[in-house]
């Protein structure tokens, strides 16, 4: 089976494309992929450093906007998994516009060489956040898209669109929304590779508001889990979402974070809230739960755990990342601006 993973450099999709070819998933056995990345500044071969000599597997730079370039690489593939997208919230309230480009244009662009190439199924990586925020209780599937970010709502654009294929052309597309990832490989503009970076730096680490807001997190590897499932025996034309059951304010997160780190809350300070700061996420898993056996099997402390120590001990790959990162926002913003961090 030849698989297509647009996004394969990134944290989930490299995630993805390692477990694919370590055997980790029941439908993958005998299979060769080939990704799509554009390699932007969250995507990176280093993330890709165990497996990237393996013969099954194939890699294309490219941007998936590209049409001609999307209908060459879709030739005998069996199953898109598109995780491609520009994901980071502050970045969308700065800027839209790659937003709109890569999430809508590059989504649709996919779903036309796919549906031309008569693929056979086309999983959609999707986020919690195109449900809104919710004050309690949980998101199931069929609640209406609320977005409130230029980010969630190129998402859910994006689920749109998907939808329509599915109903117009009949062709068998399934959507995942997953909460918050964590894990190794994440790039640190994201809250928790951020703080625990600083952390390790001697570095104080910002927290949005009163740090109230709700999150529910993901280990990478119990969503791509989850993926992995749906793309093996998902229903078309259904979506799936994929949660982890573990729920903390982002005031509990960063105090996990310090108790890990040996650190006090003297390493914390509190800055300005982001505009439109959704207030809590939470989803209902039981539908893939009933459907495709699936449950999140990385107990959230041992997971955050073994995450800070992946940072500890990989230096060189994160690094050279945030320098650049740094180097990127006092150009844009000036000497000494923070670098934006929140889920």
């Amino acid at each position: 089976m030849r698989i297509l993973v647009t996004g394969g450099a990134g944290f989930i999709g490299s995630n993805f494309v390692r477990r694919t070819l370590s055997g980790a998933y029941e439908g993958f056995e005998d299979v060769r992929v080939v990704i799509v990345d554009k390699l932007t500044y969250a995507g990176t071969m280093e993330s890709l450093s165990t497996v990237v000599d393996d013969p099954r597997l194939e890699f294309v730079e490219g941007d998936i906007c590209d049409a001609s370039l999307m209908a060459r690489v879709m030739k005998g593939v069996s199953l898109v998994v598109h995780f491609a997208a520009e994901t980071h919230v502050d970045r969308s309230i700065d800027s839209g516009a790659d937003f709109v480009a890569t999430n809508v244009v590059g989504t649709q662009t996919l779903l036309e060489a796919s549906l031309r190439a008569g693929v056979g199924k086309f999983v959609l990586v999707s986020t919690d956040e195109v449900y809104g925020s919710i004050e309690s209780g949980s998101w199931v599937e069929s609640h209406p898209l609320e977005p409130n970010s230029p980010y969630s709502a190129s998402k859910a654009a994006a689920d749109l669109l998907a939808r329509a294929f599915s109903r117009t052309y009949r062709f068998p597309v399934s959507i995942t929304r997953c909460p918050n990832n964590y894990g190794p490989y994440q790039f640190p503009e994201k809250v928790i590779p951020l703080f625990v970076t600083n952390l390790l730096d001697g570095e104080r680490v910002p927290l949005y508001g009163d740090g109230l807001h709700v999150r529910e997190w993901t280990h990478v590897d119990d969503h791509c889990r989850g993926i992995a499932l749906v793309a093996w025996r998902g229903r078309p034309g259904e979506i799936y979402n994929i949660g982890g059951n573990a729920e903390l304010t982002n005031r509990e997160l960063t105090r996990a974070l310090l108790d890990i780190a040996g650190a006090d809350w003297s390493m914390v300070r509190q800055v300005e809230d982001r505009p439109g700061h959704d207030r809590r996420y939470s989803v209902d898993s039981s539908k893939i739960t009933a459907e495709l056996g699936y449950r999140p099997l990385t107990p959230f402390a041992e997971g955050l755990a073994a995450t800070a120590r992946w940072y500890a001990d990989n230096r060189s790959w994160w690094e050279p990342l945030k320098k650049e990162r740094a180097a990127s926002v006092a150009a844009d913003l000036g000497p000494g601006a923070d670098v934006p961090a929140g889920p």
